[in-house]
């Protein structure tokens, strides 16, 4: 029964019975952070489910994420209630090899989740995953919000013309509503933080998956969104950034630092243009909108448009400020405050001079 390999998901009626209640029992602690794995989660946080092959890899490609809170690996997509690990492998759950990924959306987006998904893995491979075969190894993502679905459909599309033109095949992955989450056996969470040197099957096509957010994406004249050129593609942890970033750019930009007033390039310069995240490329502010504020550093009234940046409420230091991060990589860009010219909405963005790009084309 267990060595069954149909290419093809079974029907309902085809599938394993399964049981109503869990066939074993997990302690639901995270091995690596020490958050529950089930729920419920934080207030305001969001959950994604994304299949990609072999669920032990995968989890910790997400649990070293910075904004991810917690990670689990899990059966979903199928049929059977409460199947265990056998029957998955058995192709008779409809199941496939899951992991469930908790995060915060003020550090992490959902769009930066779904470039790591597909950066990471073959999209193109159908029901396997490089030598791992079988329907419980297909590319899936599955929604868990409107919101998801829409960026998912949005990515398949984008990565798929990205694929075309490397040469490379369609994108198979399944884009289908989140239904229940099995939690997988205790052994199989974080399986390679408990064995550091275990089995990882995954691999990337070798094409950068670079999504553009909603204030990033023009339009041809035939109607098809084309991705902004001057968007870089994101690096997910700290030790990617800090690579990509110069020792002041990542002080500020990664770890919430600020540079010395007065001393950064932008601070009085009047060059038209479209001001960039320096990390990552996404436009924030307009030469029209900058100002000499006198205060230091780069000073502007108004974003390019309000889902430009996130606000964060910032208590840091023993003052209540509100930060300002870049909606598109979380990085941390400065403050704003109430004190701007009155007749210009009375908004100042106070913005570090090495956390922004000048793009002059």
């Amino acid at each position: 029964m267990f060595g069954h390999k149909d290419a093809t998901v079974p029907a309902p009626d085809a599938a394993l019975p399964g049981r109503a209640t869990p066939a074993f029992e997990i302690s639901g602690i995270h091995a690596v952070n020490g958050h529950p794995i089930v729920g419920p989660f934080p207030a305001g946080y969001e959950v994604a489910q994304f299949a990609m092959g072999c669920f032990w890899g995968a989890e910790r490609l997400f649990w070293t994420v910075p904004g991810v809170w917690s990670t689990a690996v899990g059966y979903a997509g199928g049929h059977t209630p409460n199947p265990t690990y056998e029957e998955t492998c058995s192709g008779l759950t409809g199941h496939a090899e899951v992991v469930m990924v908790v995060f915060d959306p003020s550090m992490v987006s959902y769009r930066a989740l779904l470039q790591r998904f597909f950066d990471e893995h073959d999209p193109t491979q159908g029901m396997r995953q490089g030598n791992d075969v079988g329907t419980q190894y297909r590319s899936a993502i599955y929604y868990t919000s409107e919101a998801q679905r829409v960026e998912a459909e949005a990515a398949v599309a984008d990565f798929d013309r990205a694929l075309a033109a490397a040469g490379r095949g369609p994108v198979t992955t399944e884009v289908a509503p989140a239904g229940a989450f099995y939690p997988a056996e205790e052994y199989h969470q974080q399986y390679l933080h408990k064995v550091p040197n275990g089995y990882c099957g995954l691999k990337g096509t070798g094409v950068t998956c670079t999504l553009a957010g909603p204030d990033a994406v023009g339009s041809r004249a035939d109607g098809v969104p084309e991705v902004d050129p001057g968007l870089k593609p994101l690096a997910l942890d700290d030790e990617a950034w800090r690579r990509r970033l110069t020792p002041e750019q990542f002080a500020v930009l990664r770890q919430a630092g600020t540079e010395r007033p007065f001393t950064g390039a932008y601070t009085d310069t009047e060059d038209p243009g479209i001001y960039r995240c320096m990390a990552c490329g996404n436009p924030l502010h307009t030469s029209e909108s900058k100002f000499h504020s006198g205060c230091g550093w780069p000073s502007f009234t108004e974003t390019i448009s309000p889902e430009a940046v996130e606000l964060i409420e910032d208590r840091s230091h023993g003052m209540v400020r509100t930060e300002v991060r870049c909606a598109r990589c979380g990085s941390h860009l400065g403050h704003v405050f109430p004190d701007g010219p009155r007749d210009r909405g009375g908004l100042r963005y106070c913005i570090n001079s090495v956390a922004i790009d000048l793009d002059e084309t």
